[in-house]
């Protein structure tokens, strides 16, 4: 196990290398960003340098001025040390930025994936029980409404219903205008109160996939010989599901689960954005909107880390559960 852990470490270094110098090309070939917009505002003001000069001493003084290599070079160096630069979007440095909003996202996923599961998996389990029963269709269709809403038109119809028809919810916002003034349980209250319609989002867009990929895994061991043995014996059939059947199709459902750890600390960049929640995803996409290569680059190359480490944690994490599998 040990030898695996660290061969996959290694080659995902690797990947992570490449990735990592894509993101860059792709940073470095962007149409507009931030030094070509100062240069601009730069060169408009009275008896200032021409828009060319401007720019010219604004890449040299960011480093933009080398060739691909030796920028991609000078910033793996740099990021090796832990040093990410300065956001140019909002002038302070990349990783303070970064932790000052990573917890608002980790928060809203820990919620989001603890409903999908204690709602996804229930349900699932319960479809393929009553296979092409009345319960199994109504659950299926929930499921594939909820794979099939896109994130944008679901928030939508939320913000429609509940902010703007009834007036329950405001409609952007981490907290209220009186959040200052309020006592402690008021402001947890009231930031509850802010969460709560992109937490729904976030589960209902979550849990069809997770409900269907339960059934699936729960009705191929519901067939399989053992469990009609169980049966054979004069076992309860609660005892048969959720003994017996329920037991081993937690296999691939932890594989899963440990796979999508990591990203709780990705963000939800479109959830967040059309509830304006300063998490991670919204503030990406302002740098990115914002030609921020500093902060762009450190949180591409940050969910590039999270998606090699989930797939770490599912491999291990499958051999961990289920011991007829053997890591060589």
């Amino acid at each position: 196990m040990k030898k695996y852990i660290l061969k996959r470490i290694l080659i995902s270094l690797i990947i992570l290398v490449f990735v990592a110098f894509i993101i860059y090309v792709l940073m470095r070939c962007l149409p507009n960003s931030y030094v070509e917009t100062i240069a601009r505002q730069k060169s408009q003001q009275p008896g200032s340098k021409s828009y060319q000069e401007w720019l010219a001493d604004l890449n040299a003084s960011y480093g933009l001025d080398k060739g691909i290599i030796p920028g991609f070079l000078g910033w793996c160096g740099k990021a090796i040390r832990g040093q990410f630069g300065d956001s140019w979007y909002y002038t302070v440095p990349v990783v303070e930025k970064f932790q000052s909003v990573i917890w608002v996202s980790f928060y809203m996923g820990a919620v989001s994936l603890f409903f999908e599961l204690i709602i996804a998996i229930p349900l699932g389990i319960i479809a393929a029980t009553k296979q092409y029963s009345t319960t199994d269709y109504v659950i299926t269709i929930v499921a594939l409404a909820g794979i099939s809403l896109p994130t944008f038109f679901f928030a939508s119809l939320l913000k429609l219903l509940f902010s703007v028809k009834l007036g329950w919810f405001d409609l952007y916002g981490l907290v209220g205008r009186n959040y200052n003034y309020l006592s402690r349980t008021g402001q947890i209250l009231d930031m509850g109160k802010h969460l709560f319609l992109p937490i729904l989002t976030l589960v209902v867009i979550s849990i069809g996939s997770l409900m269907r990929y339960t059934r699936t895994n729960m009705l191929e061991v519901l067939n399989a010989d053992y469990i009609r043995t169980a049966r054979a014996k004069g076992l309860s059939e609660r005892k048969v599901i959720y003994h017996h059947a329920f037991r081993n199709t937690l296999i691939p459902l932890v594989t899963i689960v440990g796979g999508s750890l990591p990203g709780l600390f990705s963000g939800a960049l479109i959830t967040e954005t059309l509830y304006m929640i300063p998490g991670i995803g919204y503030t990406s996409y302002n740098a990115m909107v914002g030609g921020d290569i500093p902060f762009s680059m450190f949180y591409l190359v940050f969910l590039a880390i999270l998606t090699l480490t989930g797939n770490l944690i599912s491999d291990i994490l499958y051999a961990v559960v289920d011991p007829r599998v053997r890591i060589a």
